[in-house]
């Protein structure tokens, strides 16, 4: 075995381009011509590929460092004799993998010609390197369009870097020949402009890149030269910060290939990488997200009752005020999350098509909160601290089975009684409201809940929840714990029929039929769908309810 270097190869006239992106780790068993690394220059973004195949001992190179050819990028421990051919000269394949590969063309400081021509100028496929049937994923320009020489017409895309088609002639835009979708090789015909045509030879900037064949209809064959320009030379960069945006996502070929398998729109996917770029963790979250209802594409919010920010015209409203705010002082404005601007959709609709109904109660926990505090110094080893809001759910699975209105469902003019207790609580998180559900919660004791709550508290804080963790609840809890407030008005979480909402606990004094004496009373506000339960139904839910809390042994009963 012997440790090989492996190195950036040939990028054409690209330097001191950024890493934005490591495909592999130390202690990964990598293939000849994998992907190692993405580098990204202010034209293109490109993989690098390995020249060897072997086993990850070393990485040199980091996320925000600059590499040009002949930088470093790893070192694999690999077979002899291959090994040694490997690092004395990295595959010539790897270049053309780049999507930068040098074009012979014309000489790099050969002068600008310019040809003047009215008619008819096609547009063809340039000389792109060894790539074969490139898949056409962005049409940028569009029948009718003035286009400027070195404009980008097309974005196309190999298994390995994707590039943006310029033209190389001005005019007017009068027949596109591909599409997206379509797949193209050098030679094909792009386009048909219309006007006077300008044809640029290359420049020394724009040396060693992808080419354009522009070709006058009128004019002989023999007259159709390649035209040199920089390798996805554009008008505007496609993943410049702050510039331009000509649509294309600012992610790597691979990560854009994965999100077409999955049908997500990468425009409205948020990136977490360097310089905004999208991972393919993020196409990951962002389809979790949209599975679990946490999230919406733009088709789905298009197809969606109005939300919060409707003007309310769809219900007959007077429209909602426009006001110039910064006429009266200074303003500063920021655009909502996606949870928040996704739950509240929901809450709108909710809030309007329930009709809702809130009683509120006090619970005397006096004796309960003396519990939790000597069972917390007996488990003080375990590390598990057990929360009033532990209690609660379990106090609410008695309730709910004694009154199984409340753990139902409406569909349609049929009501679905639910014989599984699943409880979902509502959890703040840095991204906006969340609401994990711990499930079979009749068949776990009070401990159990307490650490399956804890967990999935964490996840929700870390945006780690599933699906499967924030759907399928009967009933959700929303406590204030103890931030403060007496009572609220929580709203339904459809399809459920009930929420209860819990305030901080605070030390009162009751009548006991001869004296006051001190309790500490939990604020208790029960919200309720009037369709399915009646103000009865509701007063005597909050009783038990009130009469478990004070007495748990009766939650055994």
């Amino acid at each position: 075995m012997a440790l090989v270097e492996v190195q950036v190869p040939d990028i054409g006239d690209f330097d001191e381009v950024t890493v934005i992106e490591l495909m592999v780790k130390v202690g990964d068993t990598v293939k000849a011509e994998q992907s190692l690394i993405t580098v990204e220059s202010d034209k293109a973004s490109m993989e690098i590929p390995s020249s060897t195949a072997g086993v990850v001992k070393d990485m040199r190179v980091a996320l925000g460092d600059k590499v040009k050819q002949g930088s470093i990028v790893l070192v694999v421990e690999a077979a002899g004799a291959g090994a040694s051919a490997a690092l004395a000269a990295p595959a010539a394949s790897s270049a053309a993998a780049t999507a930068a590969a040098p074009v012979a063309a014309a000489p790099a400081a050969a002068p600008v010609v310019a040809a003047a021509a009215s008619g008819p100028v096609q547009v063809f496929v340039p000389d792109i390197g060894d790539f074969k049937d490139v898949a056409v994923i962005e049409v940028m320009v569009k029948p009718g369009d003035t286009i400027k020489v070195e404009q980008s017409l097309i974005t196309v895309e190999s298994d390995k870097a994707s590039m943006e088609i310029p033209s190389s002639a001005a005019g007017v835009l009068k027949e596109l020949k591909v599409k997206v979708g379509d797949t193209v090789n050098i030679g094909d015909l792009l386009a048909v402009l219309e006007g006077v045509a300008t044809v640029a030879a290359p420049v020394p900037a724009l040396a060693a890149a992808v080419a354009a064949h522009v070709a006058v209809v009128s004019a002989p064959a023999a007259a159709q030269t390649p035209v040199a320009a920089a390798a996805a030379a554009v008008a505007a960069p496609a993943h410049a910060p702050g510039g331009h945006n000509v649509g294309l996502p600012h992610a790597s070929p691979s990560v854009r290939k994965f999100a077409r398998e999955l049908g997500v729109p990468l425009d409205e996917v948020k990136g977490s990488g360097p310089k905004g770029r999208i991972t393919a963790d993020d196409v990951q979250a962002f389809t979790k997200a949209v599975m679990s209802g946490a999230a919406q594409t733009k088709a789905q919010a298009a197809k969606a009752p109005a939300s919060s920010g409707s003007d309310g015209a769809a219900l007959g409203l007077i429209p909602w005020p426009k006001v110039d705010f910064a006429k009266f002082g200074p303003i500063e404005r920021k655009e909502m999350g996606r949870i928040k601007k996704i739950s509240g959709a929901n809450l709108l609709r909710n809030a309007i098509m329930i009709p809702a109904v809130t009683n509120h109660d006090d619970a005397d926990i006096t004796e309960l909160e003396a519990f939790r505090v000597s069972t917390n110094k007996e488990n003080e080893k375990s590390g598990v601290k057990v929360t009033m809001l532990a209690f609660l759910i379990k106090a609410c699975v008695a309730a709910l089975k004694k009154y199984p209105e409340f753990n139902s469902s409406l569909d349609g003019d049929a009501l679905v009684y639910k014989n599984y207790w699943h409880i979902g609580f509502a959890a703040d998180t840095p991204n906006g409201l969340m609401v994990p559900v711990i499930r079979d919660c009749d068949k776990k004791g009070v401990l159990q809940i307490s650490q399956e709550m804890g967990e999935l508290a964490k996840k929700a804080r870390d945006g780690k929840l599933g699906p499967a963790e924030m759907t399928g609840a009967t009933f959700t809890i929303s406590s204030l714990g103890g931030i403060g407030g007496k009572y609220f008005t929580p709203i339904i979480n459809a399809p459920e029929v009930a929420i209860l909402g819990v305030c901080k606990s605070t030390m009162e004094p009751v009548w006991d039929g001869k004296q006051f004496v001190p309790r500490l009373m939990l604020p208790l506000s029960l919200t309720w769908d009037h369709r399915v339960i009646d103000g009865a139904a509701a007063a005597r839910f909050n009783a038990f309810l009130g009469q478990i809390l004070s007495d748990f042994r009766r939650v055994l009963l």
